[in-house]
Protein backbone atom coordinates (compact mmCIF):
# COMPACT_ATOMS: atom_id res chain seq x y z
CA UNK A 1 0.00 0.00 0.00
CA UNK A 2 3.28 2.56 1.04
CA UNK A 3 4.89 1.95 -2.77
CA UNK A 4 1.46 2.43 -4.37
CA UNK A 5 1.29 5.61 -2.50
CA UNK A 6 4.46 6.96 -3.12
CA UNK A 7 4.30 5.70 -6.93
CA UNK A 8 1.23 7.65 -7.33
CA UNK A 9 3.04 10.84 -5.42
CA UNK A 10 5.96 10.30 -8.15
CA UNK A 11 4.00 10.93 -11.23
CA UNK A 12 2.63 14.30 -10.20
CA UNK A 13 3.69 17.32 -11.01
CA UNK A 14 6.25 18.53 -9.14
CA UNK A 15 5.07 21.68 -8.54
CA UNK A 16 1.72 20.17 -7.21
CA UNK A 17 3.86 18.36 -4.65
CA UNK A 18 5.42 21.98 -3.30
CA UNK A 19 2.39 23.91 -3.37
CA UNK A 20 0.27 21.57 -1.73
CA UNK A 21 3.05 21.02 0.70
CA UNK A 22 3.60 24.42 1.23
CA UNK A 23 0.17 25.85 1.70
CA UNK A 24 -0.60 22.81 3.87
CA UNK A 25 2.23 24.29 6.25
CA UNK A 26 0.90 27.93 5.83
CA UNK A 27 4.38 29.05 4.49
CA UNK A 28 5.05 31.91 2.17
CA UNK A 29 6.62 31.78 -1.02
CA UNK A 30 8.87 34.22 -0.51
CA UNK A 31 10.07 32.09 3.02
CA UNK A 32 10.30 29.09 1.11
CA UNK A 33 12.60 30.38 -1.26
CA UNK A 34 14.48 31.80 1.44
CA UNK A 35 15.44 28.87 3.34
CA UNK A 36 15.68 26.94 -0.30
CA UNK A 37 18.10 29.87 -1.47
CA UNK A 38 16.52 30.52 -4.61
CA UNK A 39 14.52 33.51 -5.98
CA UNK A 40 11.10 33.60 -5.62
CA UNK A 41 9.56 33.97 -8.75
CA UNK A 42 12.12 30.49 -9.77
CA UNK A 43 9.73 28.59 -7.55
CA UNK A 44 6.42 30.58 -8.38
CA UNK A 45 7.44 28.94 -12.07
CA UNK A 46 8.00 25.97 -10.42
CA UNK A 47 4.27 25.52 -8.97
CA UNK A 48 2.67 27.36 -11.88
CA UNK A 49 4.22 24.31 -14.38
CA UNK A 50 6.12 27.17 -16.40
CA UNK A 51 9.19 25.31 -15.53
CA UNK A 52 10.44 21.87 -15.67
CA UNK A 53 11.53 20.10 -12.09
CA UNK A 54 14.17 21.20 -10.93
CA UNK A 55 17.61 19.76 -9.95
CA UNK A 56 17.98 16.87 -7.67
CA UNK A 57 20.04 19.62 -5.08
CA UNK A 58 17.32 21.98 -4.82
CA UNK A 59 14.89 19.25 -5.05
CA UNK A 60 16.28 17.91 -1.63
CA UNK A 61 16.13 21.57 -0.17
CA UNK A 62 12.75 21.70 -0.88
CA UNK A 63 12.12 18.54 0.92
CA UNK A 64 14.04 19.55 3.65
CA UNK A 65 12.42 23.13 3.77
CA UNK A 66 9.04 21.61 3.77
CA UNK A 67 9.53 18.98 6.01
CA UNK A 68 9.02 16.04 3.26
CA UNK A 69 9.90 12.48 3.30
CA UNK A 70 13.28 11.74 1.94
CA UNK A 71 12.66 11.28 -1.59
CA UNK A 72 9.27 12.14 -2.45
CA UNK A 73 10.43 15.33 -4.55
CA UNK A 74 13.63 14.02 -5.47
CA UNK A 75 11.40 10.66 -7.22
CA UNK A 76 8.87 13.02 -8.76
CA UNK A 77 11.57 15.37 -9.98
CA UNK A 78 12.97 12.39 -12.11
CA UNK A 79 9.73 11.18 -13.29
CA UNK A 80 8.74 14.35 -14.50
CA UNK A 81 12.04 14.63 -16.12
CA UNK A 82 12.14 11.14 -17.60
CA UNK A 83 8.58 11.66 -19.03
CA UNK A 84 10.17 15.05 -20.47
CA UNK A 85 12.75 13.57 -21.90
CA UNK A 86 10.64 10.65 -23.23
CA UNK A 87 8.39 12.67 -25.07
CA UNK A 88 11.42 13.92 -27.53
CA UNK A 89 12.18 10.11 -27.66
CA UNK A 90 9.38 9.23 -28.93
CA UNK A 91 9.19 12.08 -31.10
CA UNK A 92 11.55 10.93 -32.65
CA UNK A 93 10.94 7.25 -33.23
CA UNK A 94 7.70 8.52 -34.54
CA UNK A 95 9.16 10.18 -37.29
CA UNK A 96 11.72 7.14 -37.80
CA UNK A 97 8.78 5.20 -38.63
CA UNK A 98 7.23 7.42 -41.22
CA UNK A 99 10.47 8.03 -42.52
CA UNK A 100 10.36 3.84 -42.83
CA UNK A 101 6.90 3.62 -44.06
CA UNK A 102 7.93 6.57 -47.05
CA UNK A 103 10.98 4.46 -47.69
CA UNK A 104 8.83 0.92 -47.94
CA UNK A 105 6.15 2.76 -50.35
CA UNK A 106 8.86 4.19 -52.49
CA UNK A 107 10.51 0.82 -53.10
CA UNK A 108 7.17 -1.13 -53.41
CA UNK A 109 6.70 1.57 -56.33
CA UNK A 110 9.84 1.01 -57.95
CA UNK A 111 9.76 -2.35 -58.15
CA UNK A 112 6.29 -2.33 -59.68
CA UNK A 113 7.33 -0.16 -62.56
CA UNK A 114 10.44 -2.29 -62.91
CA UNK A 115 8.88 -5.64 -62.71
CA UNK A 116 11.98 -7.59 -60.71
CA UNK A 117 14.41 -6.62 -58.37
CA UNK A 118 16.85 -7.56 -60.17
CA UNK A 119 15.84 -5.47 -62.96
CA UNK A 120 15.57 -2.23 -60.45
CA UNK A 121 19.26 -3.60 -59.66
CA UNK A 122 20.27 -3.40 -63.05
CA UNK A 123 18.84 -0.30 -63.81
CA UNK A 124 21.28 1.78 -61.05
CA UNK A 125 17.47 3.00 -59.52
CA UNK A 126 18.22 0.45 -56.66
CA UNK A 127 21.72 1.94 -55.63
CA UNK A 128 21.00 5.08 -56.13
CA UNK A 129 17.92 4.47 -53.47
CA UNK A 130 20.49 2.83 -51.19
CA UNK A 131 22.71 5.50 -50.90
CA UNK A 132 19.93 8.19 -50.67
CA UNK A 133 17.99 6.40 -47.55
CA UNK A 134 21.33 6.03 -46.30
CA UNK A 135 22.56 9.51 -46.68
CA UNK A 136 18.89 10.52 -45.01
CA UNK A 137 19.26 8.50 -42.07
CA UNK A 138 22.37 9.73 -41.49
CA UNK A 139 21.66 13.37 -41.23
CA UNK A 140 18.91 12.46 -39.06
CA UNK A 141 21.41 10.77 -36.57
CA UNK A 142 23.84 13.63 -36.50
CA UNK A 143 21.30 16.45 -35.49
CA UNK A 144 22.62 18.11 -32.86
CA UNK A 145 20.63 20.51 -30.54
CA UNK A 146 22.10 24.22 -31.09
CA UNK A 147 24.14 26.00 -28.15
CA UNK A 148 21.47 28.14 -25.73
CA UNK A 149 22.11 31.65 -26.99
CA UNK A 150 22.06 33.84 -23.68
CA UNK A 151 20.14 37.47 -23.97
CA UNK A 152 23.04 40.06 -23.25
CA UNK A 153 20.94 42.69 -21.16
CA UNK A 154 23.35 45.47 -21.09
CA UNK A 155 25.15 45.14 -24.59
CA UNK A 156 24.47 48.96 -25.21
CA UNK A 157 23.50 51.53 -22.44
CA UNK A 158 26.72 51.27 -20.01
CA UNK A 159 24.83 49.86 -16.09
CA UNK A 160 22.60 47.73 -15.39
CA UNK A 161 18.60 47.49 -16.62
CA UNK A 162 15.93 47.84 -15.30
CA UNK A 163 13.06 46.05 -17.18
CA UNK A 164 12.47 42.57 -16.05
CA UNK A 165 9.45 40.44 -16.79
CA UNK A 166 6.25 39.35 -14.81
CA UNK A 167 8.26 36.09 -13.06
CA UNK A 168 11.40 38.68 -12.03
CA UNK A 169 13.58 38.07 -15.01
CA UNK A 170 15.00 40.12 -17.01
CA UNK A 171 13.28 40.62 -20.35
CA UNK A 172 14.47 37.93 -23.31
CA UNK A 173 14.59 40.41 -25.56
CA UNK A 174 17.98 41.77 -26.23
CA UNK A 175 20.17 43.75 -29.28
CA UNK A 176 22.66 40.73 -28.54
CA UNK A 177 23.52 37.15 -27.34
CA UNK A 178 25.54 34.82 -26.40
CA UNK A 179 25.91 30.99 -26.58
CA UNK A 180 26.49 28.83 -23.74
CA UNK A 181 26.66 25.50 -25.00
CA UNK A 182 26.66 23.53 -21.83
CA UNK A 183 23.58 25.64 -20.13
CA UNK A 184 20.01 24.47 -20.61
CA UNK A 185 18.07 27.23 -18.41
CA UNK A 186 15.85 28.62 -20.63
CA UNK A 187 15.41 31.93 -18.42
CA UNK A 188 18.98 32.07 -18.25
CA UNK A 189 20.50 35.86 -19.09
CA UNK A 190 24.42 37.64 -19.05
CA UNK A 191 25.78 40.96 -18.22
CA UNK A 192 28.68 43.06 -18.89
CA UNK A 193 30.30 43.60 -16.11
CA UNK A 194 30.83 47.51 -15.08
CA UNK A 195 33.16 49.12 -13.10
CA UNK A 196 35.93 47.49 -11.01
CA UNK A 197 34.21 46.26 -7.80
CA UNK A 198 34.30 42.89 -8.52
CA UNK A 199 37.99 43.05 -9.64
CA UNK A 200 39.96 40.66 -9.47
CA UNK A 201 37.88 37.82 -10.17
CA UNK A 202 36.29 39.81 -13.11
CA UNK A 203 37.13 42.93 -14.44
CA UNK A 204 35.23 45.82 -16.24
CA UNK A 205 34.20 44.24 -20.18
CA UNK A 206 34.01 40.20 -18.85
CA UNK A 207 30.36 39.09 -19.83
CA UNK A 208 28.72 37.18 -16.93
CA UNK A 209 26.27 34.62 -17.48
CA UNK A 210 23.35 33.96 -14.57
CA UNK A 211 21.05 31.08 -14.31
CA UNK A 212 17.84 31.59 -12.16
CA UNK A 213 17.36 27.98 -11.97
CA UNK A 214 20.88 27.09 -10.15
CA UNK A 215 20.53 27.51 -6.28
CA UNK A 216 22.12 30.42 -4.28
CA UNK A 217 24.51 29.78 -1.87
CA UNK A 218 26.36 31.58 0.43
CA UNK A 219 29.23 33.61 -0.58
CA UNK A 220 27.91 32.90 -4.56
CA UNK A 221 28.54 35.59 -7.02
CA UNK A 222 24.80 37.09 -8.04
CA UNK A 223 23.24 39.61 -10.30
CA UNK A 224 21.12 41.25 -7.15
CA UNK A 225 18.20 42.71 -7.89
CA UNK A 226 17.22 45.80 -4.60
CA UNK A 227 13.79 46.89 -3.70
CA UNK A 228 12.20 49.05 -3.75
CA UNK A 229 13.65 51.58 -7.03
CA UNK A 230 14.81 48.32 -8.29
CA UNK A 231 18.26 49.06 -8.86
CA UNK A 232 20.90 46.05 -9.86
CA UNK A 233 24.52 45.06 -9.41
CA UNK A 234 27.07 42.24 -9.49
CA UNK A 235 28.41 40.91 -6.05
CA UNK A 236 29.04 38.49 -3.82
CA UNK A 237 26.48 37.68 -1.43
CA UNK A 238 26.13 36.69 2.42
CA UNK A 239 23.30 35.83 4.70
CA UNK A 240 23.39 37.16 7.93
CA UNK A 241 21.06 37.42 10.90
CA UNK A 242 21.42 40.95 12.90
CA UNK A 243 22.02 39.76 16.38
CA UNK A 244 20.89 43.97 17.46
CA UNK A 245 17.27 43.70 16.05
CA UNK A 246 14.51 40.77 16.00
CA UNK A 247 11.07 40.60 14.83
CA UNK A 248 7.92 40.19 16.91
CA UNK A 249 8.42 36.32 17.75
CA UNK A 250 12.54 37.34 18.77
CA UNK A 251 13.45 35.96 15.83
CA UNK A 252 16.88 37.84 14.68
CA UNK A 253 16.42 39.38 11.24
CA UNK A 254 17.68 38.33 8.30
CA UNK A 255 19.88 40.54 6.54
CA UNK A 256 21.71 40.20 2.94
CA UNK A 257 25.38 41.61 2.24
CA UNK A 258 26.84 42.41 -0.72
CA UNK A 259 30.16 41.78 -0.87
CA UNK A 260 32.64 43.93 -3.65
CA UNK A 261 35.72 41.67 -4.09
CA UNK A 262 37.50 44.67 -4.55
CA UNK A 263 39.03 45.82 -1.62
CA UNK A 264 38.70 49.48 -2.12
CA UNK A 265 34.98 49.21 -2.31
CA UNK A 266 32.44 48.77 1.35
CA UNK A 267 29.76 46.41 1.07
CA UNK A 268 26.00 47.21 1.01
CA UNK A 269 23.69 45.93 3.83
CA UNK A 270 19.99 44.92 3.16
CA UNK A 271 17.10 43.19 5.09
CA UNK A 272 15.90 40.14 3.35
CA UNK A 273 12.54 41.84 2.00
CA UNK A 274 14.93 44.54 0.19
CA UNK A 275 16.35 41.96 -2.14
CA UNK A 276 14.00 40.73 -4.66
CA UNK A 277 16.31 38.90 -6.84
CA UNK A 278 19.19 36.50 -6.45
CA UNK A 279 20.82 35.08 -9.79
CA UNK A 280 23.82 33.19 -9.31
CA UNK A 281 26.29 33.22 -11.93
CA UNK A 282 27.21 30.53 -13.95
CA UNK A 283 30.05 31.32 -16.25
CA UNK A 284 32.43 34.26 -17.59
CA UNK A 285 33.16 34.95 -20.77
CA UNK A 286 36.56 37.43 -21.34
CA UNK A 287 38.28 38.22 -24.37
CA UNK A 288 41.85 36.85 -24.49
CA UNK A 289 44.54 40.10 -23.89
Amino acid sequence: MESERQSSMNTARVGVLVRTAREQRRMTLAHLAELVGCAKSYLSAIENGHRSAPGDEVLVKLEQALGMANGTLLGAGRWQRSLEAGGMHVQRDVAAMQRDVQATQQLRAMLAAKGSIDALYRSGELTKFASRLGAENATNATVMPLPLEVPLINSVAAGYPTEFTDLGYPARVADEYVRCPDLHDPDAFAARVVGDSMEPNYVEGDVVVFSPARAVRNGSDCFVRIEPDHTTTFKRVYFEHAPEASDASGTPIERIRLQPLNNRYAPQVYRREQVAGLYAAVSVIRKIG
